[in-house]
């Protein structure tokens, strides 16, 4: 028993896989920027925040969530069939598909984008790539039928030329660690919508 040796937390990340492991680029900027020290002490990360006005770093530090994004895209497109642009903003909700998540919540809202798309509302309009992943519990009819509307909504959003690269849909299956080792280096926006009070510690 080694009570002063482990010391992970249930709400938070393992710095060894979300970040060293999975994030290689961003963990050899933070070397670069203040050694390796870091490794062994997150805490000492909070040296970088007067960094946080550094045009110099920012570069990095967009140069290297471009690479991230580039990967996932390409991943996107090898497994799913789905062209998506880089640039575009990612915008990610992994987690199980459960009615209270509101991953249903998630598609309505990308209904209203296309619907303004559609209508010509597109003004200051930031490309978008919504990615929804997770597994419903096998008896859990509701959760299933959402994937369904999910992978159907995607199915005209995609296809549709007067869209473009405007906005894509897609739904990541069989979501597991290894597959999100891909998406969380590249997420720009993590979608936690949950219900009020109905989310003990969301990660996702």
């Amino acid at each position: 028993h080694f009570p002063d040796k482990i010391t992970n937390k249930t709400n938070g990340i393992t710095p060894r896989r979300w970040l060293m492991g999975c994030n290689p680029g961003l963990a050899a900027l933070y070397d670069d920027c203040m050694g390796a020290g870091w490794r062994d002490d997150i805490g000492r990360l909070e040296a970088l925040e007067p960094r946080l006005s550094d045009a110099g770093f920012l570069d990095r530090f967009m140069a290297v969530k471009r690479r991230n994004k580039e990967a996932l895209a390409t991943l996107i497109g090898d497994q799913h069939g789905l062209a998506v642009d880089p640039a575009a903003l990612f915008d990610v909700q992994i987690k199980r598909i459960h009615e209270y998540k509101r991953q249903l919540l998630n598609v309505l809202h990308v209904i209203h984008l296309y619907n303004r798309i559609r209508h010509g509302d597109t003004e200051n309009w930031v490309n978008r790539c919504v990615l929804i992943g997770g597994k419903a519990a096998p008896g859990y009819q509701r959760a299933k039928e959402i994937i369904k509307l999910i992978n159907n909504v995607a199915a005209v959003v995609n296809h549709d030329p007067a869209v473009g690269d405007r906005l894509k849909l897609a739904f990541l299956p069989n979501y597991g660690v290894t597959k999100m080792m891909h998406i969380c280096p590249a997420a720009d926006l993590s979608e936690q919508i949950s219900t009020a009070g109905k989310e003990a510690s969301g990660t996702g």
